[in-house]
This record gives C-alpha cells, sequence and structure tokens, in this order.
C-alpha cells in the first residue's frame, strides 16, 4: 500500500506538471530519480530529448531481452490522454522487476514525443533496443470506454495509420474588380474539398477502411479589393494498414493535382506528423491472450481504432504486441478536456506487464 501510494502521488505531480512533446523534462527527471533507487544494471538518459531507458540483466545464461514502453508527453491542454498515467503504471511495474529474479533482461522504455509521432524513432535511432538485442516488445493504452482493469486485445492492427497533409495551392493575386486577370484558388479549394469526401470508407475490412477529415481551409485574405492568389487545404488521413495508407495518400494527391492543373496552379504538399500502422505480432497477441485468461477480464476489439501509435515504430523492427487497458465505461473520451486518468488502475496496468513477463515463452 506504501509503494502504490507514492505511485499514486507521483501520478498526481506528473499531471500537475506537464511537459508537452520535446519539454518532457520534469517527467524525465522524476522517472530518474524513482529508477535511480531501484539500482537497474544500468540507466540511460536524455535518450533522444527526454526519453529514459533502464535495463535489468538477468542472472539466467543467454537470457533473452524482452522490452516494456510507456509515453511521457502531454497535450498543450495537459494530461488528457493519460501519459501520466502509463508513466506511473511502468514506475510500479518498475519495482517489481527489480524484486524478481529474472527470466529474461528486461528495458523498460520512457518514450518521450508520442503525440507527434517523434519520439519511438528517435529511441530506435539511439541503438539502445538494438545494443540489447530486444526480442519482443509490449506497450498498452488506457482506453475510455470499457471497464476498469479490463485487457483489450486485438490480432492484427490495433491502431490506424494516420498522416495530416496540407496542400499549398499558388495562383495570382488581381484587383477585385477584374478577377479574371489573376488565378483564384478558391474554386480548386472547394473542388478539392468535395472530392476528399469521397475517399471515405467506414468498414471494418482492413484494407478498405480509409477517412479524409478536413482539418482547415484558407484562402487569400482580409484584402476586399484584392481577389486571392495564395490558399491551403489541410487534411487527417486515416487507414488500417500502412499499404491501405499508402494507397489513399496516393488518391489524395491525385485530387489535389487534378484540380491544381484544371485551375492552372502551383502545387506543394507537406505531411504532419505522420504515422504507420499499430500492426501486433499474431502470435504474440495469442500468448497474451492465454496469459490474461482466467487472470483478468479479456475482450478482443472487433476493429482497430482509429486514432494513431508511435508504438508501430517499434512494431516495424521487432515483433511484439500493443494492448488497451480499460479506464472506465462513463470516462472522458482521450483528449477530452475533461479526462483525467484513474489512479486505480495502476496496479491493474502494473500486473499485466508482471504477467507478461513472468509468463511469456519466447
Amino acid at each position: 500500500m506504501k509503494e502504490i501510494n507514492e505511485i499514486t502521488d507521483i501520478r498526481h505531480r506528473l499531471h500537475n506538471n506537464p511537459g508537452v512533446s520535446g519539454n518532457e523534462k520534469y517527467a524525465h527527471d522524476t522517472i530518474i530519480d524513482f529508477l535511480s533507487k531501484l539500482h537497474p544494471t544500468e540507466l540511460n538518459s536524455n535518450v533522444g530529448g527526454y526519453g529514459v531507458v533502464a535495463y535489468w540483466k538477468s542472472d539466467t545464461e543467454n537470457a533473452k531481452t524482452i522490452a516494456f514502453r510507456a509515453d511521457t508527453d502531454a497535450l498543450p491542454i495537459g494530461h488528457r490522454c493519460g501519459h501520466d498515467g502509463h508513466t506511473s503504471i511502468m514506475l510500479r511495474f518498475a519495482e517489481t522487476v527489480a524484486e524478481t529474479k529474472l527470466r529474461y533482461n528486461i528495458v523498460l522504455v520512457f518514450q518521450p514525443e508520442e503525440e507527434t509521432g517523434k519520439g519511438a524513432r528517435k529511441i530506435v535511432d539511439s541503438g539502445l533496443l538494438a545494443k540489447y538485442n530486444v526480442s519482443a516488445v509490449f506497450g498498452l493504452h488506457n482506453l475510455p470506454g470499457y471497464p476498469k482493469g479490463t485487457v483489450v486485445l486485438n490480432r492484427g492492427t490495433f491502431a490506424a495509420a494516420s498522416t495530416g497533409v496540407i496542400y499549398s495551392l499558388a495562383g495570382r493575386e488581381t484587383h477585385a474588380s477584374t478577377p479574371e486577370k489573376g488565378l483564384n484558388p478558391g474554386r480548386a479549394a472547394a473542388a478539392i474539398i468535395n472530392r476528399m469526401d469521397t475517399l471515405n470508407c467506414n468498414t471494418a475490412d482492413l484494407q478498405q477502411f480509409r477517412q479524409s477529415t478536413l482539418i482547415c481551409c484558407r484562402v487569400g485574405e482580409e484584402a476586399f479589393g484584392t481577389s486571392a492568389g495564395h490558399g491551403k487545404v489541410m487534411f487527417t488521413l486515416r487507414a488500417y494498414t500502412n499499404d491501405a495508407m499508402s494507397d489513399l495518400l496516393r488518391d489524395a494527391d491525385t485530387i489535389a493535382t487534378e484540380e491544381s492543373l484544371r485551375w492552372h496552379l502551383q502545387l506543394e504538399k507537406d505531411l504532419v506528423e505522420p504515422f504507420r500502422a499499430t500492426e501486433n505480432t499474431p502470435e504474440l497477441v495469442d500468448k497474451l491472450n492465454d496469459i490474461f485468461t482466467h487472470r483478468r477480464k479479456v475482450t478482443v476489439a472487433n476493429r482497430p481504432f482509429r486514432w494513431s501509435e508511435d508504438f508501430a515504430e517499434y512494431l516495424s523492427l521487432i515483433p511484439g504486441a500493443f494492448f488497451g487497458l480499460g479506464s472506465g465505461e462513463n470516462q472522458p473520451e482521450l483528449h477530452h478536456p475533461d479526462f483525467d486518468f484513474p489512479d486505480e488502475i495502476i496496479e491493474d496496468g502494473a500486473k499485466c506487464f508482471e504477467l507478461i513477463m513472468n509468463n511469456i515463452d519466447l
């Protein structure tokens, strides 16, 4: 009880001192201070910015290495996604790792910059996962809408691929009284918006689901004597597989290219915060199902979640599984201003990681 009360206090302090992506110093220093007392074999600070990677070596000869990951960053509106809770779960689990006769070498990754999709790649590029020869990687995310403590599994894609895309349209300004002498991008922007809507396909089929969401449209400025000459249209694109995402982006580019040519405009494209699909290793999800069954309440998701997770970067290189942990049926959704991670599932999450560590066969 003393230990969980300390972890709960840490969670509250993290919640009250949120660091957005790239500015997680408070979380970094709190994690280092806590882990230093547990004496891991190696403790790496400032990994890929404000990341922390802790390593415990097993006494077992030729032991394999498994990794667990928690994200540490907050949104601009604070910890409204539960990363303060994920960090606390991992710290609670670290106490167990430090007290256990280990079957595997254990790596705990406290990762920054998940919300922008940059953090996982920075951890990978640090070389530490390769240095420790990680054989499998596991992670979780709290899930509003499910009973507290429920484990949510998916054998395939857990979370969608997504990217922001900005199409910049350059024409030519002219006097508002003679718009025919200029190149106004307004009609092209309107056509792109209308045509992008035709790309949507809301289905559970992994290869067929596609989503295009209009984010912003800007044409010209408040200059009533001037016909607009520049504009931007911005969308978020989503798909359930990386191949489907490539197809969706190709089709979106085709629409933007055709309309810019039709209206004699110059076109530039920028991708913003691209995320790969979080594609689990089915065999490892099956093993998690066997481990959790009869120990915890388990449910299987009938389709991937539409939001994205940069845990996908690890899964593109290392076998692994990402799963959900119910945070309450009446809990506000992720990124909602009223969301607050429930302290009572910290122990649930730590127990899930402990069950994997002690029972997974690789």
